[in-house]
């Protein structure tokens, strides 16, 4: 899935514009990378989490040359899946199944009355 897929995806389930749903998609994007500069761990619960892991420097080769390389140390994006996801992954009927329930929520949460006071 590309980035305009996921664009046109958040529109039409938010019943957003594509405009807004990209911008939307935007934010998100730049919260996470802000985040991880800052050096924290962002947590999403049922998904998975995204962290920093530091790189030490090491030793390489020059594949085309076999020349020994020096490789600096560095920062790492890494994205650790949740067991929510990894089991609707490996099991397509639950996603189905999770998919159809979120469907019959937003349903039940339109027709819901507001309280009256």
């Amino acid at each position: 899935m590309t980035k305009a897929e996921l664009v046109e995806d958040v529109a039409e389930a938010a019943e957003l514009t594509k405009k807004d749903a990209e911008r939307l998609v935007e934010i998100v994007f730049e919260s996470i990378i802000e985040t991880l500069n800052q050096g924290e761990k962002i947590e999403l619960r049922g998904f998975g989490s995204f962290r920093v892991r530091e790189r030490g420097a090491r030793r390489g080769r020059n594949p085309k040359t076999g020349d020994p390389v020096s490789i600096p140390a560095k920062r790492v994006p890494y994205f650790k899946p949740g067991k929510e996801l990894k089991e609707l992954i490996n099991d397509p009927d639950a996603a189905t199944r999770r998919a159809s329930e979120a469907s019959a929520t937003h349903v039940a949460d339109e027709t819901r009355q507001p309280p009256i006071l």
